[in-house]
C-alpha cells in the first residue's frame, strides 16, 4: 500500500490561506490545466528524463538510427537537462535540410554531422523508429486511480457548500500517453480530443466546439494512439486489432520537433496551438485561470505562449503553478520579479508559497507540487 505524503502542514497558517487562495481561483468562469510528464509519473510512466534514457537504448532501433542519435546526442554536450525531445527536435531540422535539398535537385543530398553523411531517407527512418520507441515505452499498464479521482475533483466537486464553474475545462496536454483521456471517459465525462470516430477515428477539430462537452483535450505534443498515413498530415486513431492495408505505412504521430506550429490548416499542431492561445486569452470581463502541473518549464515555445498570454490579458489570465523547485526559478522567477505580472503569477513551490510581495517560506518540503497530492487539495484534503 502506497504511504500518502503528510498534508498537515497546509491545513495551518500561512499555507491554508494559500489553498483557500486556490479554491476561490477554481470557482472562477474559465478554468484551464496544462499538465506536464511530471502528472503521469503516479500513474507509472516515465518521467522525460527517463524516457529519454529508456529510448535510446531500445531494441525498436537499428544500427544507423543508434549511430544518428549518438551524434545527436553528442551535438548537445554541455547542454543542461537535454532530453529525447530536443534530440526529436534536432533530427527533424536535419531531416528537413536533407528533404530541402533534395526537392531543389542538389549535387550533395545528405547531411553530415557527427563523423557521417546521412540522407532523407535515413533520417526519416530514424525519427520515425524512435517515435515507434516511445510508443513502445508508453503502451504498458497503467494505474489511473490518481487521475480519475482528479478529474472527478476538478469536474464534480465533492467538499459541502463548494460549487465550481459549469463552463467547459481545458485540459493544454504534453504528454503522449491517454492517461487523462482515459480517466475522463471511465468518469463519463463528455469530451473532445480533436478526433471524431471512437478507437478508430480521424481529425476533426470541430469536435472541440461541439455543445454538451465537460472538457477539451489539447494534446500539444501528439498522442501516442495517432498515427499519420502517407500522404495525410493529418492525425488518425486505428485500432490495434485492424487488418487495413494502407495503414501499414503509418507512422505514429507524436512531437511535432521544431517543425511545429507551422501556420497551415494543415498541420494539426498549428491548429491545437492557435486553440491554446484562445484558451489563455479569455474575452475581456471574463477571467481564465491556468493551473500549471508536472512541467518543468522547459519547452521554450510553451513558456512563450504563456508569457505572451499573461502580458496581453490584462489581468484576466492568472497561472497558479506548481513546482518541485523549493523556490522559483527560471521563467517563474522571471514572472514573480516582474512587477506588471506578479500579481498575475501564484507559485506553490516545494519550500514556500510566492505572490507578488506575498511570500510564505517554509524549512520543510510542502510536497502541494505532486500531481497525487494536488488531486487530494482538489478533493478538499487539508
Amino acid at each position: 500500500m502506497t504511504t500518502l505524503d503528510d498534508l498537515s502542514a497546509l491545513g495551518e497558517e500561512p499555507f491554508a490561506d494559500a489553498v483557500s487562495k486556490l479554491e476561490e481561483l477554481l470557482v472562477q468562469s474559465g478554468r484551464a490545466f496544462l499538465l506536464g510528464a511530471g502528472c503521469s509519473k503516479c500513474a507509472g510512466l516515465p518521467l522525460t528524463k527517463e524516457l529519454t534514457e529508456a529510448a535510446l537504448s531500445s531494441d525498436k532501433l537499428d544500427v544507423t538510427t543508434k549511430a544518428i542519435l549518438t551524434a545527436i546526442r553528442g551535438l548537445f554536450d554541455g547542454a543542461l537537462d537535454a532530453n529525447i525531445e530536443d534530440y526529436l527536435s534536432e533530427l527533424i531540422d536535419l531531416l528537413a535540410i536533407a528533404e530541402r535539398r533534395d526537392s531543389r535537385g542538389a549535387t550533395k543530398k545528405e547531411v553530415e554531422f557527427g563523423t557521417a553523411s546521412y540522407s532523407a531517407v535515413q533520417l526519416r527512418a530514424a525519427a520515425d523508429q524512435i517515435k515507434s520507441s516511445i510508443g513502445k515505452l508508453m503502451d504498458g499498464k497503467v494505474a489511473i486511480e490518481t487521475h480519475q479521482r482528479f478529474v472527478k475533483a476538478v469536474h464534480r466537486p465533492q467538499r459541502p457548500g463548494k460549487s465550481m464553474s459549469s463552463h467547459v475545462v481545458d485540459y493544454l496536454v504534453l504528454n503522449y500517453d491517454t492517461v487523462l483521456e482515459d480517466a475522463l471517459a471511465l468518469e463519463r465525462l463528455p469530451f473532445a480530443d480533436g478526433l471524431e470516430g471512437g478507437v478508430t477515428g480521424w481529425w476533426s477539430p470541430a469536435t472541440f466546439d461541439r455543445s454538451g462537452l465537460a472538457a477539451r483535450v489539447l494534446k500539444l505534443h501528439g498522442s501516442i494512439n495517432w498515427c499519420e498515413f502517407p500522404g495525410d498530415p493529418l492525425p488518425r486513431r486505428i485500432a490495434n486489432s485492424l487488418q487495413v492495408e494502407s495503414t501499414k505505412e503509418r507512422r505514429i504521430l507524436i512531437w511535432p520537433a521544431s517543425t511545429k506550429y507551422q501556420e497551415t490548416q494543415l498541420d494539426p499542431y498549428a491548429q491545437l496551438a492557435d486553440r491554446a492561445r484562445r484558451v489563455l486569452r479569455p474575452s475581456r470581463g471574463s477571467q481564465c485561470v491556468l493551473v500549471v502541473c508536472g512541467y518543468r518549464y522547459g519547452d521554450a515555445h510553451i513558456n512563450l505562449e504563456m508569457d505572451r498570454a499573461l502580458r496581453d490579458s490584462a489581468g484576466d489570465l492568472t497561472i497558479v503553478a506548481f513546482t518541485s523547485e523549493n523556490e522559483p526559478v527560471g521563467q517563474l522567477k522571471t514572472w514573480h520579479a516582474d512587477a506588471s505580472v506578479t500579481e498575475q503569477v501564484l507559485i506553490f513551490a516545494n519550500r514556500g508559497f510566492f505572490h507578488g510581495a506575498k511570500v510564505y517560506s517554509s524549512t520543510k518540503d510542502l510536497l502541494w507540487w505532486k500531481f497525487e497530492n494536488i488531486t487530494r487539495l482538489l478533493e478538499g484534503e487539508r
